[in-house]
Formats: C-alpha cells, sequence, structure tokens
C-alpha cells in the first residue's frame, strides 16, 4: 500500500523510552524502495477512489469539503487528490524523498491550494493547524509510529480529526507467519528491479487462486475486480518494506487512545485492516 520507509529495522513497535523522544533518524530507512513503486505505478484510476473511499471509511466526501488537511507519507499524492476533488479547502502532503514528492507535484498538479513538502512523519512541524489528520498505511512501516501518530495529534487543530489506516492482524497471521520471514530475509534486502521481477510469478498465483474462488472475505472480492498491472502492485507493494506491522484491534485502540485523541472508532476495512479516526481534545495539550 501507499507508503512512506522512515525505518531503520524490523522490531516489534513498543512505547518509547523517554531516551528516543528526539526526532529519529530516517536516513537509514528505505524510501527508495517507494518512491520505484510510485515511478512504475503513478496513475490515478478509479479503483483508487474505491480503496481511499474505504481506508477513510469514517469520512464522507462531504466531510472533507472545505476543510484543511495533512496527508503524513503522501508518496505519490494519490491520497491527497481525493480530498482535493472532494472540494478540500487545501492541505499539506509530506513525505521525506525528493523524488516522491516530485510525483506528488505531478499528481497533485491540478490543485495550487495543496503545498508538497519534505517532512518527516518524526516531525512535520505544524501545531494547532488542520481540520484532519490522515496517513494512510505509513505508521506500520515505521520503527516508533507512536511518535508519528503523536506528531499527527499535534499538528491537528483543537477539535480535528487524526485518521490511519494500518494492516491488521485479523485474517493476516499467515502473513506473519510464513511471509513475513521471507520479505525480511530476502526481498527487503534484493534490488528493487529485481523485486519488481519476482512480483510478476505470485501475482500470477494470485491471479489463478482468485479466478478459482479463492478466499471468502471482503479483501479477496475486492481483488477479483482488479486488473493485473494493479493486483501486481499490491503484491510488489507486499515485498518492499523492511518494516510490517500488523496490529490486532486492541492494539490500534490502545495506540490512538495513548496519544490523548477522544471519541476514537475502528472500523475493519476489508476484514484485513484498520481504519481508526479520533478527536484531538479542545480541553488539554497532547502528550506526545
Amino acid at each position: 500500500m501507499l507508503a512512506s520507509i522512515l525505518a531503520i529495522r524490523e522490531r516489534k513497535a513498543e512505547p518509547m523510552a523517554d531516551s528516543q523522544q528526539h526526532v529519529p533518524l530516517i536516513t537509514l530507512g528505505s524510501p527508495e524502495r517507494f518512491v520505484y513503486e510510485w515511478s512504475v505505478y503513478s496513475e490515478v484510476r478509479p479503483e483508487h477512489e474505491e480503496q481511499f473511499r474505504r481506508w477513510t471509511v469514517h469520512l464522507k466526501p462531504t466531510d472533507w469539503k472545505g476543510r484543511t488537511f495533512l496527508d503524513v507519507g503522501c508518496g505519490m499524492g494519490r491520497n491527497s487528490y481525493w480530498p482535493m476533488a472532494y472540494e478540500a479547502a487545501g492541505g499539506v502532503a509530506i513525505d521525506v524523498d525528493k523524488r516522491s514528492l516530485e510525483a506528488a507535484r505531478h499528481t497533485l498538479s491540478r490543485y495550487p491550494s495543496v503545498s508538497v513538502e519534505e517532512r518527516s512523519a518524526y516531525d512535520p512541524g505544524y501545531e494547532d493547524r488542520f481540520d484532519i489528520v490522515f496517513s494512510i498505511g505509513v505508521i506500520h512501516h515505521l520503527e516508533y509510529p507512536e511518535k508519528a501518530l503523536a506528531e499527527m495529534v499535534r499538528s491537528a487543530r483543537p477539535g480535528g480529526k487524526v485518521l490511519i489506516w494500518v494492516y491488521g492482524l485479523e485474517n493476516n497471521r499467515w502473513i506473519v507467519t510464513l511471509l513475513n520471514p521471507l520479505r525480511l530475509a530476502l526481498f527487503s534486502r534484493l534490488p528493487i528491479g529485481f523485486v519488481h521481477h519476482l512480483s510478476v510469478y505470485p501475482t500470477l498465483i494470485l491471479s489463478i487462486a482468485l479466478r478459482l474462488g479463492l478466499g471468502r472475505i471482503e479483501y479477496f472480492r475486492l481483488l477479483r475486480q482488479l486488473g493485473f498491472s494493479h493486483l501486481r502492485s499490491i503484491v510488489f507493494d507486499q515485498m518492499l518494506p523492511k518494516i510490517a506491522h500488523y496490529w490486532p484491534r486492541e492494539a490500534v485502540e490502545r495506540l490512538m487512545r495513548e496519544r490523548g485523541l477522544e471519541d476514537i472508532h475502528l472500523s475493519w476495512v476489508n476484514e484485513i485492516s484498520w481504519s481508526a479516526i479520533g478527536t484531538k481534545s479542545t480541553h488539554t495539550r497532547q502528550r506526545l
């Protein structure tokens, strides 16, 4: 999925000790791996809107109208495109790789009220600013997801919304058990162009399995509607990262609650992932 790798190494997400309250380094991460994905799969297609609507299920298109937003880990800008299509007032899309930012500026060129900026999810540099702060498929790839979410909360105005979409553990245990070790030991270490070449083979297998009726959950029903290129982009996306957390519902809810968010709601997206939204308190400063 859309992501911005700011990670250093694979590890379990844990609350940061006081000594970790600095801005984490991003120079040892692999943003170029996702940049390669944006260069190959750079188009904006109608089915991408359907994906966005599912990932942001708590917000209707009318909820974006006239609002300002911050898109944390914007990649090639596709997830900022749809809020603007819904008549958002404007926003800021941030990422850490210059090539991702170039792709985002191209995607969003028709919307001059969106500023595309080189900023880290760990240090976006805004406070009490935006109506909606969101991050789609990013913080589950971070070494310190709680730090990134705390900065998202800081960036929202009091009473503003903070939304994340992340991988769920439910119905994904087979990935954690079987595919994660292969990704860590092999795919994340290989040249990215070669990984993209390899992605065609599991995509072929998946495509055939889907035609034969693989899977009964909503995610597989969605995949059956996609063309081969889109399906391959999803498989490729799973083969890229050095870090990929898969969280159960209670972990996602706790992550939101411990950042001081109120009125928290979670939705199970495609029966494999979680969309979570909360409101920034109007009374107390957020704990960072």
